[in-house]
């Protein structure tokens, strides 16, 4: 049925477990105290983190010399999906992942890729080419692309010596 398959050494004895040390860390007991409810069981309607996670691609945002990049992990979405917006210096990536119909007769065993809508805002720098700008969905990645105006990219500029002359 599965293809596990356990490692052994000396003979037929199965390799023991690495162990962990564990270690104490002040900041996750912190952070385990600070998001402790104890009117939780108590709420009339269960909280939404009890059910499903809502869907929050990953952007990776990035300058170049040349351009601004914008790259966003969308598995399983398509361009009919994504809406790709710019208002003013405002760029609005937005889209929505619809949930796999659920048929009667099926068990899940596990349940835990993410569904739902989401819109992600980034504010843009005045040097951005907003009519230049693509934007681009391949292999579940979506790549915008917006590129600097000539104007704002950096220039070299020549240093001159003290003893430097005109006619030189």
């Amino acid at each position: 049925m599965s293809n596990i398959t356990v490692r052994k050494q000396n003979g037929d004895r199965p390799v023991p477990p690495t162990e962990s040390v564990a270690t104490w860390d002040p900041w996750r007991t912190m952070r385990a105290l600070l998001s402790w409810d104890p009117f939780r069981e108590m709420a009339p309607f269960p909280a939404a983190e009890d059910h499903a996670v809502a869907f929050t691609p990953a952007f990776d945002v990035k300058e170049t010399k040349d351009a601004y990049l914008f790259k966003a992990d969308v598995p399983g979405m398509t361009e009919k999906d994504l809406e790709v917006t710019v208002t003013a210096n405002r760029l609005t990536v937005g889209g929505k992942r619809d949930q796999e119909k659920e048929e009667k007769n099926d068990r899940y065993y596990c349940y835990e890729r993410s569904y739902g809508s989401f819109t992600r805002s980034f504010t843009l720098p005045d040097g951005a080419d907003l009519d230049q700008m693509t934007a681009r969905l391949e292999k579940g990645v979506l790549d915008i692309v917006v590129p600097k105006r000539p104007e704002v990219q950096p220039k070299k500029i020549a240093v001159r010596g003290e003893g430097h002359t005109a006619k030189s």
